[in-house]
Order: C-alpha cells, then structure tokens, then sequence
C-alpha cells in the first residue's frame, strides 16, 4: 500500500503561448473534462483551481490562463510573477506558435522566478497531418533551454493529465518539508518583554 504523505502544496500555475494553441482547452481538459471544439478566446486571464492528490503530497494548483492575444501581453507578467510552474503551449500545426513560444520562454527566463517549472507543449497533435513543427524541433528546443517537453491534444485528452500529474510530482519534490502549524515570531515591547505573535 501506498504511504500517503500530509504534504499540502499550493502552487500558482500559469498558461502562455499564442492565441488558438489551445492552453484553455488544456486547461478545461483537465479541470472539467471536457472540450470544445469553439472554445472562445480568452480575454485578459482566466482563473481556474484543481487539487490532485499524490502518493507523496496533496498538491493545490491555482491556474492562470492568460490571453494570447498580443494586445494582452503587457498584462502577462502580472500573471507570472510568483508563478511556480508554466506551460507555455504551442500548436504544432503553426510555426508561427512555436517562434512565439520560444519568446515567452526567453521572457520567463529573464523575468520569470529563478525555480520556475517549465513545460513546453506541443499541443493539438490529432492534427498530425497538418504539423509543421516536428516533434524533434520541440523536443531539442526544451532540451537546450532545460524545459521538459510533452505534446499533447486537448481535444482527445492525450497526455493532458500525465502533463499536470508531472508537474504537481515536481512541485511536491521541490516543495520544502514542513510541519504544519504557526511560526512565531518575538517583538519587544519597551518594557523589556517578549510578546509573541504568530502568523501562517
């Protein structure tokens, strides 16, 4: 039998990459189960949460779904900053995507949290007859920049649970052991005697 860990590990996950590489079906795949084949772009961010329970730790993810749209973009490190994991998402029928992937990941890297978890996603691979970024170009791509790369498609569910069961797996492993209650921290107060206040 599994021995279940009390790890408790909330995590800020965020989405980037182009308008249309799927992120919110990806997103909705894994949080809802379910597709659209319409799916509305989205407009700023959407917020979504999911908890998956681990062997190890129960992991909480809060989920950022930003916009691709480039008139968007300048909202984007609102959404990152504090992030502990990205999927940045292209669609391997649009090369155009996967250059504009490459920048977001320039972009995190630079600006992004020094620990950040990064998945690069090849989504949209039922479409296999249309590709034109090879699995290859990605997978050598995420290599050199020290990304782990999955492909993916949202639309018949094809690696989209493994993709977030991997990184809350990485997150667990990252995250420090603590035990739970308060830290206390002491204040003098100018008679000489130490209070004690505590916080989360």
């Amino acid at each position: 039998m599994a021995r279940t860990s009390n790890k408790n590990v909330q995590a800020k996950l965020v989405l980037l990459g182009d308008v249309g590489t799927g992120k919110t079906s990806l997103v909705l795949r894994f949080v809802k189960g379910q597709f659209s084949d319409f799916q509305e772009s989205t407009i700023g961010a959407a917020f979504f949460t999911q908890v998956l329970s681990l062997n190890e730790a129960t992991v909480k993810f809060d989920i950022w779904d930003t916009a691709g749209q480039e008139r968007y973009h300048s909202l984007a490190p609102m959404y990152y900053r504090g992030a502990a994991a990205a999927i940045v998402a292209y669609d391997i029928t649009n090369s155009e995507s996967f250059e504009r992937a490459k920048k977001w990941v320039q972009e995190l890297q630079r600006r992004g949290n020094p620990n950040l978890i990064m998945f690069l996603v090849a989504n949209k691979v039922d479409l296999e007859e249309k590709r034109a970024v090879g699995n290859e170009e990605g997978e050598v791509y995420a290599k050199e920049n020290g990304l782990t790369f999955m492909e993916t498609s949202a639309k018949t569910a094809q690696n989209v649970s493994e993709l977030f069961y991997e990184i809350a797996k990485r997150l667990a492993k990252a995250a420090p052991s603590r035990t739970g209650g308060m830290k206390l921290h002491s204040r003098r107060q100018e008679s000489g005697r130490r209070l004690f206040c505590c916080s989360s």
